[in-house]
């Protein structure tokens, strides 16, 4: 569930150079994960790591190029209906790796499966996302063959909509919409697909050749069938699972790592190198990190939390700028907003949409005095003067969450007299049945966008939101948000950019979620390491124009 636990390394999308002197120049391009790949299966993979390296390996319709702009892939071209209802893609002459035509038909084949297995991902089919004709309909049972997407012949593609989708070409590159040659799908041994380089097919730039879940070592190369082969300059590269900030450090310096991932007290370590320092990127992320309050009222650890007020005094109680300054330390940055800095800039302004972060000051900051009144009003609605919550979090994604929830704990009693935070460190299994089973008071939590629009949060937060749930339900809320998917809204941009400005102030009036920081990715990058490029959204890293010279 790669919304708790992304890490996606940047918002405006960049095209990275190493400089100075960290890493090696062995030829073959080594890069850190920080977590196991969970499935190569695009209808199963819910994680960064996962979505990464499947697109590595498999083209879908669209791609982004240097900008974070979607352009043609395997769709060499489309076209879109007057009504902006209808999308017709025509396919470039492209092969499957064991040279097989890429065909319409391969992408028909993997939406339905998608939609008709109804694992997590086939919510963006539907009417919260690509809003795709009946894709609801068939998560729920309907036939997938009245799912709005037919190939006319091999080489059109045709996606009829429920209602127009200004993002629909951005949310094209998302890897749950990539094609499965169905032939060799069905070839397979059921549960096999994705599982060995002999059970995975490529279309893309890079081949599997050394994999097995679980494994800590993925090994790529080259395809040499991929319909832009001439442009991809690596011959194979390999990625190296590594949880500790320390050993990334350390194998960046002896050059087993030439691109890792550090945090912390590494990160204030490499700033005062005067070599690794010229190797050090600071970037920006569309990773928002909160608090997300049970609201339950028939929770028996959380209903305290359906108190408005209680969750304003514990939300203004927070000073978000010493929890980045302090204990984040990795160029992360204090949010005051349900939706992360730097992400989801405005097609006609250019104007990120959390750009004025003091939108909604009267009732999110951090102010002492403003967050014991919360608490007085809290105290009086519900007739106690003393409130234990459990906070649960998941310890073994590295140290940076153990330190942020000490630090959350330590704010809130020092300044809300009659407010413990109880401290529930869990493994990251543990935690996820925790939150979705409705087992828990505050959890600390992250949300990645999968597409570059505001509403791939705001729709978190519906009376039907997906995943983890606080039990917050806001007619006017609701309504809003249908009216800028599916409703009257859909198709007017400028209308729908505000009406989200009138639903993110709902969520803060009640703070249904308390933000605390847009999350910051502190890269080191070898001098010998160019072209990787960087995204907010869809994907985290590219490499099919990377090299190592």
């Amino acid at each position: 569930m790669k919304k708790f636990f992304a890490l996606i390394l940047m918002t405006a999308t960049l095209m990275l150079t190493g400089c100075g002197g960290g890493g090696s120049d062995s030829g073959k391009l080594s890069v850190m994960l920080g977590s196991n790949v969970v499935s190569l299966d695009s209808a199963q993979a819910t994680d960064l790591a996962s979505f990464e390296v499947i697109a590595d390996c498999i083209d879908g319709l669209t791609q982004f190029d240097a900008k974070g702009n979607p352009v043609p892939a395997l769709a060499e071209s489309y076209t879109i209906s007057d009504d902006g209802k209808t999308y017709t893609f025509k396919l470039r002459d492209a092969k499957w790796a064991n040279g097989d035509d890429v065909t319409a038909e391969d992408f028909v084949f993997a939406w339905r499966r998608h939609c008709q297995l109804a694992n997590e991902y086939a919510y963006i089919f539907g009417n919260t996302a690509a809003c795709i004709k009946n894709a609801d309909a068939v998560t729920k049972g309907a036939d997938p063959a009245t799912l709005g997407v037919s190939a006319p012949d091999a080489k059109t593609l045709v996606v009829e909509l429920e209602a127009p989708v200004i993002f629909f070409p951005s949310l094209m590159v998302f890897p749950t919409f990539y094609p499965i040659n169905e032939k060799f799908y069905s070839s397979l041994d059921a549960g096999t697909y994705g599982t060995t380089p002999e059970t995975f097919l490529s279309n893309g730039a890079f081949r599997l050749t050394g994999y097995l879940p679980g494994t800590a070592n993925i090994q790529l190369e080259k395809n040499e069938s991929y319909w832009n082969a001439e442009n991809v300059a690596l011959e194979n590269f390999q990625y190296q699972v590594v949880t500790s900030s320390d050993n990334a450090l350390t194998a960046f310096k002896n050059g087993t790592l030439n691109l890792a991932q550090i945090s912390g007290n590494q990160v204030k370590h490499t700033q005062e190198d005067a070599e690794l320092s010229k190797d050090l990127k600071i970037i920006s992320t569309g990773l928002l990190q909160y608090l997300s309050f049970n609201q339950d009222p028939k929770n028996h650890h959380a209903g305290a939390l359906s108190n408005a007020n209680l969750r304003l005094a514990i939300s203004n109680a927070i000073d978000r700028e010493s929890l980045v300054g302090n204990y984040v330390m990795n160029g992360s940055r204090a949010t005051y907003t349900a939706v992360p800095l730097d992400f989801a800039p405005n097609a006609k302004t250019g104007a990120y949409f959390a750009a004025n972060q003091n939108q909604f000051a009267d009732v999110i900051g951090f102010d002492i005095e403003r967050a014991r009144n919360f608490l007085d009003n809290a105290k009086a609605e519900l007739g106690t003067d003393s409130f234990a919550l459990n906070m649960i979090y998941a310890n073994d994604g590295g140290d940076t969450v153990v330190k942020v929830a000490q630090a959350i704990k330590s704010q809130v009693e020092a300044n809300l007299h009659g407010v413990t935070i109880n401290l529930q460190p869990m493994p990251k299994a543990e935690y996820l049945t925790n939150v979705t089973s409705n087992n828990y008071d505050i959890a600390l939590t992250n949300w990645a966008p999968d597409y570059n629009d505001p509403m791939s949060f705001f729709n978190l937060w519906t009376t039907e939101g997906c995943e983890i749930a606080e039990h917050w339900s806001n007619a006017a809320y609701d309504k809003i948000i249908a009216d800028c998917t599916t409703g009257a809204l859909a198709g007017d941009y400028d209308a729908r950019w505000n009406a989200m400005y009138d639903a993110e102030k709902i969520l803060l009036d009640n703070a249904v979620i308390a933000p605390l920081y847009t999350n910051a990715s502190a890269l080191l990058i070898s001098p010998h390491v160019t072209g990787v490029e960087f995204h907010s959204v869809a994907l985290e890293r590219v490499f099919k124009n990377a090299k190592m010279n």
